[in-house]
């Protein structure tokens, strides 16, 4: 089992930016593909981003070209940059691995409001 820790969430306009980081517990985190989710209140929880270990990325159509996902094994943390926010992004967000996730985090709350 991998712990992790997101943070970087918060209150942003709509059209902000936002930068989620994700820092795992162990350094086996580098040998799995990793993904951020999001949980929307009364949905359910969906995964938006994923980055292989080979670097390849991939994004749900709602998020392209918005959202960016990349990784720094070194440091056992994998980020997610979004930009042009939209009221739909409001949720919490969680990173885990992809697929067959570990135990959940806490996530961070990420709320895009005017």
């Amino acid at each position: 089992q991998v712990q992790f820790v997101e943070s970087g969430g918060g209150l942003v306009q709509p059209g902000g930016s936002l930068r989620l980081s994700c820092v795992g517990s162990r350094t086996i985190f580098s040998q799995y593909a990793m993904g951020w989710y999001r949980q929307a209140p009364g949905r359910k929880r969906d995964l938006v981003a994923g980055i292989f270990i080979n670097g390849v990325t991939e994004y749900v159509d709602s998020v392209k070209g918005r959202f960016t996902i990349f990784r720094d094994n070194a440091n056992n943390t994998v980020y997610l940059q979004m930009n042009s926010l939209k009221p739909e992004d409001t949720a919490v967000y969680y990173c885990n691995r992809v697929p067959s996730p570990w135990d959940w985090g806490q996530g961070t709350q990420v709320t895009v409001s005017s």
